[in-house]
């Protein structure tokens, strides 16, 4: 077998699968260093969890290794690392200026738990039901409000410079923007199949 020829996986305990279980140990890090104000070292994780998504999407589409497991345990680890961050960051920030506030961490998720649902029905009907591009954007503008936020934490003494609050004024309208864009995108779609019910595979002859 050449070196770029893909490799089929011997196990559903794949590398793409080794690196976003990697990511859930590094979110639930990140969940305990930020009540404990380490925020320098938060942002750090926070940033390498976010990199193990990008880096296991690539690994199993470059070398073939797109399992079932895969396709539940990585969006399931995005959500907790996005949903966690958003609500330890909502208490974090409590009379910031500019913060993440408890409605945004509620509304993310609020989406994130609709999407998953819609999926879950949907792809078990025989259906693709993946991320579209609106909603890989919202990750990335998510992660850096999150980021974003960590930095501003790691200020608390001194004072929050005005390019931070900028920059993260920035990524929250996108983030709010782009979750409910990206959610109402996912809906409009389960409605357009739902009633469609002729178009969903049976399991008849």
């Amino acid at each position: 077998m050449s070196e770029n020829e893909p490799s089929k996986p011997s196990s559903s305990w794949n590398v793409p699968n080794q690196l976003t279980a990697l990511r859930l140990l590094l979110s639930i890090a990140v969940f305990v260093l930020i009540p404990l104000q380490q925020y320098t070292w938060a942002t750090v994780l926070f940033v390498l969890a976010a990199a193990t998504d990008w880096a296991d999407g690539y690994w199993a589409r470059r070398y073939g290794q797109i399992t079932q497991l895969g396709r539940i345990f990585d969006p399931f680890v995005d959500k907790v690392l996005i949903c966690g961050t958003f609500i330890m960051l909502a208490e974090a920030m409590g009379g910031y200026p500019v913060a993440i506030a408890g409605w945004l961490a509620v509304l993310v998720m609020t989406r994130e738990m609709l999407v998953t649902v819609l999926r879950s029905y949907i792809e078990q009907q025989g259906i693709d039901f993946s991320a579209k591009m609106p909603g890989k954007l919202k990750m990335v503008f998510q992660c850096g409000a999150a980021i974003a936020a960590l930095v501003a934490l790691q200020y608390e003494a001194e004072g929050v410079p005005d390019w931070i609050n900028t920059t993260l004024l920035a990524f929250l309208v996108l983030t709010v923007v782009f979750t409910v864009y990206s959610g109402a995108g996912y809906v409009r779609s389960a409605a357009r199949i739902l009633r469609a019910p002729d178009d969903l595979p049976t399991n008849g002859p």
